[in-house]
């Protein structure tokens, strides 16, 4: 596992499995000829795509980023679909840290996208769920929280009832912005999903961004090269322009979920690379 401290704060990457998606989806009207040049593809054109929460411990708590693509939650075709190789090993990841599920204290969700909340239920019997964090409070933008509940004809494919209905008690929705911890705030962008939000922390000079899937992966770094699957993509562009712009000035570290060669990269005001965190891949890849 993979560890960066900034600041007061430590981020450790746990195991939450891993997708494999259409590459000219993940980099919409880019050509292939531009962006395979940044992220590797397979024969089926898809990338790797990793669905790793990120543990967070900061003034005695411990958090996490999203849930991953969660266990025993998908049928074979989905995992087909999607290219699920592996699904989420949280759990394992958590006692290797002498820790258990219960010891996280909040959950932050960028978005609610089944392939970042499926690991916040399991199954609990047939047909039941139930919460993985029981003990958790779930930070997540008000505007997605009602979307999750509610959604249109585009997004109930990703937004389902077995992911929302086991920890309603849990949930904590905000509106625009909210400080979680002393430094550690989340902001609502929208762009990728309405309610999409991303996390900043700053403990004086050292920072960092989670960008979420408005900056899904390294090889996203240009602030034009957005998802198809986005449904405001130039809503991601703005946002994209402005927070990256941010994280430029502050020489922060810009953090991944998905990246499945890089956990973490540093960028200096003229956006040119001077540090990054490479993942580690296991051996069987």
């Amino acid at each position: 596992m993979e560890i960066l401290q900034v600041g007061r704060a430590k981020l450790t990457w746990l195991n939450g499995g891993v997708t494999h998606l259409d590459g000219g989806s993940m980099f919409g009207v880019v050509p292939k000829a531009l962006w395979e040049k940044k992220y590797p593809n397979n024969e089926k054109n898809q990338i790797e795509l990793r669905t790793d929460p990120i543990l967070i411990e900061l003034d005695g708590s411990y958090l996490l980023i999203d849930s991953g693509i969660g266990w025993n939650k998908l049928s074979d075709k989905q995992k087909r679909n999607f290219g699920v190789l592996e699904e989420t090993k949280l759990e394992a990841s958590l006692l290797e840290l002498g820790l258990t599920a219960d010891d996280i204290d909040i959950v932050l969700m960028t978005h609610l996208h089944y392939d970042h909340a499926n690991g916040l239920t399991k199954p609990a019997g047939e047909g039941e769920y139930e919460s993985v964090f029981k003990k958790a409070k779930i930070y997540v933008s008000q505007v997605e929280w009602d979307e999750m509940r509610h959604p249109n004809i585009r997004s109930v494919n990703t937004y389902w009832e077995k992911n929302w209905k086991p920890i309603i008690e849990q949930v904590h929705p905000f509106k625009e912005e909210v400080e979680i911890l002393p430094g550690l705030t989340m902001v609502h962008t929208g762009g990728h999903s309405d309610g999409h939000a991303i996390i900043r922390f700053q403990d004086e000079k050292e920072s960092f961004l989670h960008m979420a899937d408005i900056m899904p992966t390294h090889a996203h770094q240009n602030k034009l090269w957005v998802l198809a699957y986005d449904d405001y993509p130039v809503q991601s562009v703005l946002q994209k322009e402005y927070w990256m712009e941010q994280g430029y000035k502050e020489n922060a570290w810009f953090t991944f979920y998905h990246d499945a060669y890089f956990r973490a990269v540093k960028f200096n005001e003229a956006g040119e690379k001077i540090g990054q965190v490479e993942r580690v891949r296991s051996t069987y890849e």
